[in-house]
């Protein structure tokens, strides 16, 4: 029996040794698929809306060991509102002092999962020199398969106040709540 015992010890010390541990996979991000678009209330009526066109991101994750790691940097000077005269302004010392910040920063370590699926990634975010907690929560997330590659991605979005960054032109005007929505798609090759 003591040898029966012995020998099953073994073999599940030799399985565990043998199979493959979870690893983070790094994704490289598409950048025809990614963009962070951005809105706040416009006087009290209507809504401004936005998006910045040149976004970079690193995403690395481990599905298996819920964690990973998610980096967003967007060029604070290429903001795009559809009204030039109104870029201009944006892209001033009122608003994202573009030339003295050219980019600001999302950083994630800590990303949250409801069973296998990813609900959240909480971090901080950086603007115009100033750094505050912000949590990206997923409305949407999910992974496929194509012939040599999985592709993830989905829709995030979060709300923070642009005065806890210094941005204070035009309150109560223009509103303090700013919601980001962040759209990312991003692929790894598959093992062959």
């Amino acid at each position: 029996m003591r040898t029966l015992l012995t020998l099953a010890a073994a073999l599940a010390g030799a399985i565990t040794a043998t199979a493959a541990p979870a690893q983070t996979l790094t994704y490289a991000v598409d950048p025809a698929h990614t963009r962070v678009h951005w809105e706040v209330r416009h006087f009290g009526t209507s809504t401004q809306r936005g998006r910045f066109g040149q976004v970079e991101a690193y995403i690395a994750l481990d599905r298996e060991e819920h964690r990973g790691e998610l980096s967003v940097t967007i060029a604070t000077g290429v903001v795009d509102s559809g009204v030039g005269p109104l870029d201009a302004m944006l892209r001033g010392s009122s608003f994202l002092a573009a030339e003295q910040f050219p980019q600001a920063y999302f950083v994630a370590n800590a990303l949250q999962f409801d069973g296998d699926r990813l609900t959240s990634a909480r971090g901080e975010f950086t603007l115009r020199g100033v750094s505050r907690p912000l949590t990206l929560h997923a409305l949407r997330f999910d992974c496929r398969r194509e012939e040599a590659r999985e592709v993830c991605g989905g829709d995030f979005e979060a709300t923070f106040k642009r005065s806890d960054f210094g941005i204070s032109f035009g309150l109560p005007f223009v509103g303090d709540e700013v919601r980001l929505v962040v759209q990312v798609e991003a692929a790894r090759p598959l093992p062959a």
